[in-house]
């Protein structure tokens, strides 16, 4: 497990960084002072896991929770602040804990096992099983790029590469009801985490580029607003 540090009292962040150093299968990635700095590294998604403080000066730890929430990244938070007042505000972003300063250590262990044990559930969860034949595929969800339906067949498009399948887009929707999948269009379901680019195609409609992916999909106008709105 990725982990990501930030605090803008250096005890604070010291007390941070021993603690969580000391927790078997845990990597700090960054620890830091600057709410800046943090913001950075959570853009591109380096940790899964960010432990923050909430008032920092110029970029609040709710703030940078506020990103991680409305932009859908895969990154869990925990709040470790000495204000109670945004307790209420926080589990909206669906924060995983909220521990309150002076805390004991064996508090945010607890919290951090918690998680690695919800994480890997989670990971079995996240897998895509397609029986073809003789064969069974297991993709992680978290890779698949988009899908598209063409004739009877649909095409999963992957960080790896395609699959085929003769499942409908209806029975593959029913299983990706993960936050980072929509149905943008009648013939395709894209990850938003990959997206690169909307591009106009015709008045109710965009193609949609990728990243790290030459394949191109479609989104109608009705999806662009509501992604607008609710993710970006």
């Amino acid at each position: 497990m990725k982990v990501g540090l930030v605090d803008d009292r250096f005890i604070d962040l010291d007390k941070l960084n021993g603690i969580i150093s000391g927790i078997p299968d845990v990597e700090i990635v960054f620890s830091t002072q600057s709410a800046e700095e943090a913001y950075e590294y959570i853009k591109k998604e380096v940790v899964d896991v960010l432990i923050a403080d909430i008032e920092m000066p110029n970029l609040s730890g709710y703030e940078l929770a506020d990103v991680i929430h409305s932009h859908a990244l895969n990154i869990s938070v925990i709040f470790v602040t000495g204000n109670s007042g945004y307790a209420v505000h926080a589990f909206e972003l669906n924060v995983h804990d909220y521990i309150m300063k002076p805390y004991p250590k064996e508090r945010l262990i607890k919290s951090v096992e918690r998680l690695k044990e919800k994480t890997q559930s989670a990971d079995i969860a996240g897998r895509l099983y397609l029986k073809q034949k003789n064969d069974i595929h297991i993709l992680q969800k978290k890779d698949i790029i988009f899908i598209e339906r063409s004739g009877r067949s649909t095409t999963i498009y992957t960080k790896s590469g395609a699959v085929k399948t003769y499942l409908t887009l209806n029975e593959l929707e029913g299983e990706l009801r993960e936050r980072d999948f929509i149905r943008s269009h009648r013939s395709f379901i894209i990850n938003i985490h990959f997206v690169k680019n909307f591009s106009l195609y015709a008045k109710n409609s965009y193609v949609v580029t990728f990243e790290g992916l030459d394949g191109q999909a479609m989104i109608t106008k009705e999806k662009v607003d509501y992604l607008q709105k609710h993710y970006f």
